[in-house]
């Protein structure tokens, strides 16, 4: 009882201190970014189809639905047309703007202003539309964002690539999505929670600057060895 009790007064001590970096650094952050988001804005204003901000409902903490903040990179009816919510390597929805903003993982940083709410954490899974959380398992959905979504996450490592995953997948791209890129997808976000903790954020943190700039590397499994292998689960489903 003693060791349940002191391990709920850590996980509070664990989740106060990180709300308090969120806030501290998200605030920081938006300063620090002005600079950047001013010529992005206006460079968005004047081309594609004039749409600077994008905002979507996705599945938050305890699964509640929140908005999320993202610069725009793909046509005003894009969940409408093509694949829907999933995007593929070179999908024709995306403009030309988007497709620098996409690559280079800029069109994400708005979300800070969803970390300043509380909405999302600097780390933690990505926060899903509903029609791509509705895919995954009963199991998995009582499990998956039992932390608060993050900025990025160890999913955003492991699948940074998952557009061209399914590209180059035979099988149709929602049962590639479905059956091969979610329930790893799952696996990794429960793996997160079982092993939570600074150090965990922190080096999830360095991995996302890290696979900018070498987006091949298999750091990750170094970093974490018991972070399950993508390429043994794919094999195996």
């Amino acid at each position: 009882m003693a060791s349940s009790e002191g391990g709920g007064r850590e996980e509070a001590m664990y989740n106060f201190i990180k709300r308090f970096f969120d806030i501290i650094f998200s605030l920081v952050a938006l300063i620090i970014l002005l600079p950047i988001f001013i010529p992005i804005i206006l460079l968005l204003l004047l081309t594609g189809e004039h749409e600077v901000f994008f905002r979507q409902e996705r599945v938050g903490y305890k699964n509640k639905i929140f908005r999320i903040w993202k610069f725009a990179t793909m046509l005003k009816n894009s969940p409408n047309m093509g694949d829907g919510d999933i995007t593929k390597r070179g999908d024709p929805r995306i403009t030309a703007v988007g497709k620098f903003l996409r690559q280079s993982k800029i069109n994400e940083l708005p979300q800070v202003i969803n970390i300043l709410t509380g909405d999302m954490s600097f780390v933690g899974p990505r926060p899903l539309m509903k029609v791509g959380f509705d895919r995954y398992s009963d199991e998995m959905k009582a499990k998956v964002y039992n932390v608060t979504p993050g900025l990025t996450g160890i999913g955003s490592i492991v699948f940074r690539d998952e557009e061209l995953i399914i590209t180059q997948s035979k099988l149709p791209v929602q049962e590639t999505y479905r059956h091969i890129v979610l329930p790893y997808k799952g696996a990794v976000e429960v793996w997160y929670q079982q092993h939570r903790n600074f150090y965990t954020d922190f080096m999830i943190m360095f991995l996302t600057a890290w696979y900018v700039v070498f987006p091949k590397s298999k750091l990750v499994y170094k970093i974490f060895p018991s972070l399950p292998k993508r390429e043994l689960y794919i094999a195996n489903n």
